[in-house]
């Protein structure tokens, strides 16, 4: 029995001799929570900040950016003149589509939550007693057109 075992073994290790080697990426593309460089967002809202992750949601491309959006902010009905997918990192962000900013219609998405909207798709925003944090990833280029010029945060005196 011994000897079957040790033929065994020695058989495995002969065989991990011929089998390649795992090839990694040559560049891809690493962010580490250190790395991320906060910036205010206020077309969003007062307070807002958002960090682009990969890409540049301003040019023709993938991109990728997280936003932070503090406690008690609303963000009125808007578009987005491409596809946009978010994925909730932290807290709770109340979403919805539709061209009227109506706090009953919205659900509430937490950590791990995802939802995606088309472009040109009017929706709305808000947050309750706790910050929110969100990545957004889509194809640029990116940007934000209020329904209502007097909810664009920008246009507030």
């Amino acid at each position: 029995m011994k000897t079957v075992k040790i033929a065994a073994v020695g058989f495995a290790l002969g065989l991990g001799a011929f089998m390649a080697a795992p090839t990694w990426a040559a560049e891809y593309t690493a962010v580490m929570p250190t790395d991320i460089k906060w910036n205010d967002a206020p077309s969003i809202g007062p307070g807002v900040k958002t960090a682009v992750i990969d890409g540049d949601p301003k040019s023709p491309g993938s991109f990728v950016m997280r936003l932070k959006v503090p406690p008690k902010t609303k963000i009125g009905v808007h578009t987005h003149p491409a596809d946009e997918n978010v994925t909730i990192l932290s807290g709770t962000l109340y979403f919805a589509a539709g061209d009227k900013f109506d706090t009953k219609t919205a659900k509430a998405f937490g950590p791990g939550s995802y939802f995606s909207i088309g472009k040109e798709k009017p929706m709305f925003a808000y947050t309750t007693g706790k910050e929110a944090v969100l990545q957004l990833n889509g194809n640029g280029p990116w940007g934000l057109t209020y329904l209502n010029p007097a909810d664009d945060p920008t246009k507030k005196k």
